[in-house]
């Protein structure tokens, strides 16, 4: 594989970021999202208030994106902790790209002020929960009878990483 750069997630590569989830929306199966998003979407999602949320991108050296990581105040979380949400190119994940973004993650959440991530996952979505376990997240809590904007009914288990 070439060399893959981490970097801050930017308005610039907010179309290949698009592109990337709306094909996993599109696949199905790994995350709760089941509508396409747009550009203006993601914008108003990933950029939204810059002083407690961010994100990085994966970046290959001609610029192909292949994952990112956000980081932020979700649902209910108290003020110390922030949701993490990963997503990575259909077919390039277990190649280390999420363990790439993760480290430049914990290295932005400490600058935020968070304490502890909660990595909320479909319990159905197998490769998201090794992931999540693979980097230290430990299981604290699951919710089920949870229903999609789809109608469809799963269960999630949330995952946390003290900082």
């Amino acid at each position: 594989m070439s060399q893959i750069t981490i970097q801050k997630g930017s308005t610039v590569d907010l179309r290949q970021t698009a592109e990337l989830l709306n094909e996993i929306i599109a696949i199905g199966g790994t995350t709760a999202m089941t509508k396409p998003m747009s550009r203006d979407d993601l914008e108003g999602w990933l950029m939204a208030d810059q002083d407690c949320s961010t994100w990085h991108v994966a970046l290959t050296e001609d610029g192909t994106l292949l994952g990112f990581q956000w980081i932020g105040p979700w649902g209910d979380l108290p003020p110390e902790a922030c949701g993490i949400g990963t997503f990575v190119k259909a077919g390039r994940t277990g190649l280390g790209i999420g363990s790439k973004l993760f480290e430049a993650t914990k290295t932005a959440a400490r600058a935020l002020g968070y304490t502890w991530m909660d990595a909320e996952i479909r319990a159905d979505n197998e490769g998201g929960l090794a992931y999540y376990q693979s980097r230290g997240f430990e299981n604290y809590k699951r919710k089920d009878g949870v229903v999609l904007d789809n109608g469809t009914e799963v269960s999630k288990i949330h995952k946390r990483y003290d900082l």
